[in-house]
């Protein structure tokens, strides 16, 4: 069965610190596959890595069998040459702003009557042929050429972000909690579905029928995913008045709400009794049968051992380690990382 998920000897250094060193990963579809180490082992800037937020410093990260990466098509062609054209004409203008200001407003502009617009713009381009090739045409070509160069820059470091991952299929939730606390459950939810409204900037002006439509569509499918995670009856709460394990399960809502097809579940069990832990469980396996794949990272060895299918091991930043969750459990290098004990060579 192909992965949908490959990371391939992925490398991240921070300056002269390597928080991860040559780490691969193989998840297969339906699979709840857990990272587990101490603190400090580089399981999140991993999963920074995956999701975007980081980019690899070495190595490959492929989702479904292919690096998600925004591609050069017609139109960043279309904005480049904008881009190019609007630095051309602000830098010929910058260059003559002395003469056209001369041109255009003191040998035009009488006081107390209507400013001659018509007169004004018609002197811009004798103003132009006056200063010469070098200060139009030169200047043109070169700032053109750097606005092009710039955006071609900007494009490239933002070629594989976050944004891009979700609309792929990918979501996340985090170490700590990001919900928004002055909005109540259901609004959290809809933020989650943002990727998927098709009303623009003109349809949410006027608000055509369809619009309404839409909008009842999306709450509708926030309940749902609230009933899904236990919380339904709270739906008209603000986030922040939710218990902690409850803001949990609304992160893992919120992220369910972008369509995932894989979902990464960052220390999901933290702060939670047991008794939390086991409903958390439960719904991991939930999310699963619902045919979403799952990565967790988590300290709680009981819901690791108890849910997973797979277990990675990292450990300074390198993967020790992998198995099923009773190989690792007997595993020397994994006891050895846990209990600070010297592993057999």
């Amino acid at each position: 069965m192909s992965a949908i998920l490959d990371v391939r000897d992925v490398t991240v250094r921070f300056g002269g610190l390597v928080a991860n060193e040559r780490v691969s990963l193989s998840v297969r579809p339906g699979e709840i596959y857990a990272v587990i180490g101490p603190n400090g082992a580089g399981k999140t800037t991993l999963f920074n890595a995956i999701t975007g937020i980081y980019e690899p410093s070495e190595g490959t990260v492929l989702f479904r069998g292919r690096e998600v990466r925004r591609t050069w098509g017609p139109r960043q062609w279309a904005a480049n040459a904008a881009v190019g054209a609007l630095s051309a004409v602000l830098a010929v203008l910058a260059l003559n702003a002395t003469s056209l200001w001369q041109a255009a407003i003191v040998d035009r502009y009488a006081f107390g009557e209507p400013f001659p617009w018509g007169a004004a713009l018609g002197s811009v381009p004798g103003v132009l042929r006056d200063a010469g090739p070098w200060l139009t045409w030169g200047a043109a070509l070169a700032a053109g050429l750097v606005g092009c160069l710039a955006h071609a820059a900007i494009w490239r470091s933002q070629r594989r972000t976050p944004d891009l991952l979700a609309r792929s299929g990918v979501a996340r939730t985090f170490q700590n909690i990001r919900l928004f606390p002055e909005m109540n459950l259901v609004e959290n939810v809809l933020v989650g579905m943002d990727r998927h409204f098709r009303s623009g900037f003109w349809t949410c002006l006027f608000r055509p029928p369809w619009f309404w439509r839409e909008r009842e569509s999306m709450r509708r499918r926030a309940f749902e995913l609230l009933r899904f995670v236990d919380l339904g009856e709270s739906a008209a709460e603000l986030a922040r008045s939710l218990p902690y394990g409850h803001q949990r399960r609304l992160e893992i809502a919120r992220a369910l709400a972008t369509g995932p097809s894989l979902v990464l579940l960052d220390e999901p069990a933290a702060g939670m009794n047991p008794s939390e832990s086991a409903d958390l469980m439960r719904l991991i396996r939930r999310i699963r049968e619902s045919g979403v794949t799952v990565i967790l990272i988590e300290h709680d060895m009981k819901v690791v051992m108890g849910i997973s299918d797979r277990v990675a091991v990292l450990q300074h930043g390198r993967k020790i380690a992998e198995g099923t969750p009773s190989q690792i459990q007997s595993d020397p290098a994994c006891i050895a990382a846990y209990l600070g004990t010297e592993a057999p060579a």
